[in-house]
């Protein structure tokens, strides 16, 4: 999987060129709204996702778009949104893993898994399953916001899933790893059948983020001063549309990591290929599926 891309990416580029369907998850605000709408001004048709009807209505309305709502905390809402995109979304050219977050307290969800976990990593691992078949089929890209806090993550096969002691950063780190070594996964699975992978990270961006956390990071992001000094949701969604709006093997290299639009560094545990079918397998089972097509 560090290998660049070979001749599938040319015949995957050359089917998702032109206008393009964008799936966006977290869309009603940040960097995700801010996605959308530039996707949308650069002529792609763009389907907004997001936990609040009225945040995601404000979004969607004025870009035209079609939109959904789901909270990925109850992995029914998961399931149900995979649905109503199948039957209202025909083609998925690109599916933008962006909704996420990190929280004050250790909660369980009602599906029973840690909060973060299942917000940042299984909902989306869930998601993106359920629309597999369908992304194999149009030769789709699946781009997932990631972080450089994966940096201080310490997933291992023993520790999976909640192995360490809790805390809103460790938690958030871990999922934020997870993203990687699911983009990781993807490529290794499905990479030789036309699906492209990416993950990337956004900066600090003056959004939302944070905000149902008392953990320094909310005062980074929920002051004046600090505000000034981090990057606008529309700075901050750059490498985002870049990654959609682009073509694998051309473009960026499937299976990669990207900040600023360029390669970024690769935390040394998500260039595990063991703990990123670990990770897979675990998931499946957390969320009731099976594994899959083995890694290549």
């Amino acid at each position: 999987m560090d290998q660049d891309t070979g001749e599938h990416d040319g015949e995957r580029g050359e089917q998702r060129s032109g206008r393009r369907t964008v799936v966006i998850t977290g869309a009603s605000d940040g960097i995700g709204a801010a996605a959308a709408g530039e996707l949308t001004r650069r002529g792609h048709d763009v389907v907004v996702v997001g936990r609040s009807e009225e945040k995601t209505a404000a979004v969607a309305g004025p870009l035209g778009a079609r939109r959904f709502t789901a909270d990925f905390a109850r992995l029914d809402d998961v399931r149900r949104l995979a649905r109503e995109l199948q039957e209202s979304v025909p083609r998925i050219d690109v599916l933008v893993n962006n909704a996420g977050g990190i929280f004050d307290r250790r909660e369980l969800t009602p599906d029973g898994h840690e909060r973060t976990w299942q917000v940042n990593h299984l909902g989306p691992y869930l998601l993106t399953r359920l629309l597999l078949d369908g992304l194999l089929a149009h030769g789709a890209a699946v781009v997932s916001t990631s972080s450089v806090a994966a940096r201080i993550g310490r997933l291992s096969p023993e520790t999976l899933v909640d192995g360490r002691r809790w805390s809103p950063q460790r938690a958030y780190a871990d999922t934020k790893l997870a993203n990687l070594l699911f983009t990781r996964g993807l490529d290794g699975r499905y990479g030789e059948q036309g699906l492209a992978a990416a993950a990337f990270h956004p900066g600090g961006v003056a959004t939302n983020f944070a905000s149902g956390t008392s953990t320094a990071l909310r005062f980074l992001y929920r002051t004046r001063p600090g505000r000034r000094l981090m990057r606008t949701p529309e700075q901050g969604a750059e490498t985002l549309v870049w990654l959609a709006d682009g073509t694998a093997g051309r473009d960026w290299r499937s299976g990669g990591y990207y900040e600023n639009r360029r390669p970024a560094r690769v935390p040394s545990r998500a260039a595990d290929d063991a703990l990123a079918d670990a990770l897979w397998q675990r998931s499946a089972e957390l969320v009731g599926l099976t594994p899959g097509r083995p890694a290549g």
